[in-house]
């Protein structure tokens, strides 16, 4: 019944996103009109507005102009709703996290179709999931491990936002300088922070990887298809938003020098404590509670 109930939350959820998609862009009100026929512009009746259903139900068609309405919209109320589902199987033990996760996953996916249909990032969510990053740290199970001090999560959220701004800062102006062209926008530098302030510094190079591999993928996938040129450009939004949500199911040690894979401090006293190690290791699925760290 809980999956269920996060299926459902999620879809409506998702139904807001599909508000912010369409209206960020375009510099709208979200809260004002309405939600309404994106053609005629005519109000929607309640029956005509529930996630999923109304849009199958009217075979894709406005009731009031018969206009075609995007597939779009169905798609992101379904992969939110998948994604809460997803999420509470994944952090079921800490409602107060999943909430929040599913709540910043939501607005990863909406930074993703925004930026893939106008190769834009807005401001306006970007610096809310920095900001949202930042306030849930201290129950962050990524960034604070078990009987750590509320604080240690804040300061690797705070830390993981300025790797992930740096880092971004400095793929763009070294891109630049190489490629003659601009390799990574702003709007891309100020996500990369956003991931960071929910994945710490992992989970930012981790986002950046990924997010990397994919587009690489895609654009080679578009030039054997001809679809754009060699010099091309794609955004890279929607594919870092994808390693962002990845972060929160999983973070892959690299071998970044945040995680080496080896034993916890705690299991060695004469070690200094390392939270970001044991945060990793407490946050898997099955493991006990790691013990408290000697440093703390």
């Amino acid at each position: 019944m809980a999956v269920l109930a996060s299926f459902l939350l999620g879809s409506f959820y998702g139904s807001f996103l599909n508000v912010l998609i369409w209206r960020l862009p375009r510099e709208e009100s979200i809260v004002s009109p309405g939600s309404r026929c994106p053609l005629c512009l005519n109000p929607l009746a309640f029956y005509d507005n529930v996630p999923i259903l109304s849009w199958l139900w009217l075979r894709g068609r406005c009731r009031s102009c018969g206009g075609a309405i995007s597939i779009r919209y169905p798609l992101v109320e379904a992969a939110t709703a998948l994604l809460f589902a997803a999420l509470w199987g994944r952090w079921p033990h800490s409602p107060l996290w999943m909430g929040a996760a599913c709540a910043a996953a939501g607005l990863f996916l909406a930074v993703a179709f925004i930026d893939a249909a106008h190769r834009i990032i807005p401001d306006e969510l970007s610096l809310a999931l920095l900001l949202l990053g930042f306030l849930v740290s201290p129950f962050n199970p990524i960034l604070r491990p078990p009987f750590a001090p509320w604080h240690r999560g804040l300061l690797w959220s705070l830390w993981g936002a300025l790797f992930g701004f740096l880092v971004g800062w400095g793929v763009a102006a070294v891109g630049e300088r190489i490629f003659k062209k601009e390799a990574m926008g702003g709007g891309d530098v100020k996500l990369l922070a956003a991931i960071g302030a929910w994945g710490g510094a992992l989970g930012a190079f981790d986002a950046l990887f990924v997010g990397s591999f994919w587009g690489a993928l895609y654009g080679v996938w578009l030039i054997r298809r001809r679809m754009i040129g060699r010099r091309g450009a794609i955004p890279f939004g929607p594919f870092l938003s994808a390693g962002a949500i990845f972060n929160f199911f999983y973070l892959i040690p690299w071998g970044f020098p945040a995680y080496d894979g080896r034993r916890l401090p705690s299991q060695n006293p004469n070690r200094r404590a390392r939270p970001w190690r044991e945060g990793l290791r407490c946050a898997r699925p099955g493991r006990r509670p790691c013990p408290r760290s000697s440093a703390d």
